[in-house]
């Protein structure tokens, strides 16, 4: 079980109402709490917890539409994500209470001051590397609509300027970072037909690839609802039309796609994660027509290139820079 849960788990008293758990982890919390309802962000953990808590589960950027008298947060990695998260959860807890539980490393005892704008927080537990800290709303805020908290801002691409939408949470929220600046370089000669931007983040590369190859059909993929979130205004903010999807992988993406496009993903929280990325590389050949194309771009000290070339029987190296390396491989 999460060290997370653990923790509450020793204050399990507390938790028997009715009870909403933001940040929800994939383990056996919901079985030992059986008037709470769960709320996550994360598709792999969605379909795990619905597979075991059929009906209490709930999957999305805003909080659901369930009666709770108390809720608890598992601190995200992101400082701008808590701030919407406790927001949106202090809105509807008008003289109920917000727990905060998170990792010592994660940030835990500084993300708890947040607490403060809703009345005086307290630490109840720490223990397994964890702290659980509790709050009684004194204070209700106004719930802040999402987009509000939008970061905007524009690409100098040499085919003109992109509109970018980003959200708390989302991987290199409000700026580029510097894999996709690099790929973004290197999109000349890109096969047309259904493509694919493999954790598509704001949108930025399925956009740009739509944008520059309109008889393209793109559709962009990502575990996190933030991210598709992000996607659909990055799109709508510059006119182009894409299917997007939120999945846990590959698994959820088409078959007999002309090009897979991606800045793979290896960060899950304050852990690194690289199974998804992996899982991507090994299984490119299953959703690549013949033909079809894997391009993407990886940090340098990552040993994909062996995996690549397992799975396609090729991979070449585009380029090279800033500690990324751009790769191509062809299904033949």
């Amino acid at each position: 079980m999460d060290p997370r849960s653990e923790v509450l788990l020793r204050q399990a008293d507390l938790f028997q109402g009715p009870l909403l758990i933001a940040g929800a982890p994939a383990d056996g919390l919901l079985a030992e709490l059986p008037q709470a309802h769960a709320w996550t962000w994360h598709a792999g953990d969605q379909a795990l917890l619905q597979g075991r808590f059929a009906g209490r589960c709930h999957h999305g950027v805003e909080a659901p539409a369930v009666a709770f008298d108390s809720a608890v947060l598992f601190l995200p990695k992101s400082r701008e994500l808590a701030a919407y998260l406790l927001n949106a959860l202090a809105s509807r807890l008008a003289g109920g209470t917000l727990y905060l539980v998170g990792e010592k490393r994660g940030g835990i005892e500084g993300a708890a001051k947040q607490l403060q704008a809703f009345g005086k927080p307290r630490k109840l537990d720490s223990a397994r590397h964890c702290q659980l800290w509790q709050v009684t709303v004194d204070n209700a805020p106004e719930a802040k609509p999402l987009e509000s908290l939008a970061e905007r801002f524009e690409l100098a691409l040499a085919d003109g300027p992109l509109q970018v939408v980003s959200l708390p949470g989302v991987f290199s929220h409000g700026r580029l970072d510097k894999g996709s600046a690099l790929l973004l370089e290197h999109l000349d000669d890109l096969p047309v037909g259904q493509v694919l931007d493999f954790g598509c983040g704001a949108g930025v590369l399925g956009a740009t690839v739509k944008r520059r190859y309109p008889q393209s059909q793109v559709t962009l993929l990502d575990v996190d609802a933030f991210a598709i979130a992000a996607s659909r205004l990055t799109l709508a903010a510059n006119g182009l039309e894409g299917e997007v999807i939120s999945g846990d992988g590959i698994d959820a993406a088409p078959q007999g796609l002309d090009l897979i496009l991606s800045n793979p993903p290896f960060h899950t929280g304050v852990h690194t994660h690289y199974q998804a990325a992996e899982n991507l590389l090994k299984k490119s050949g299953q959703h690549l027509r013949k033909g079809g194309e894997m391009r993407l771009v990886a940090n340098s000290f990552l040993r994909y290139q062996p995996l690549i070339q397992e799975a396609l029987g090729n991979c070449e190296t585009r380029a090279e820079a800033m500690g990324f390396r751009i790769y191509r491989a062809t299904r033949g």
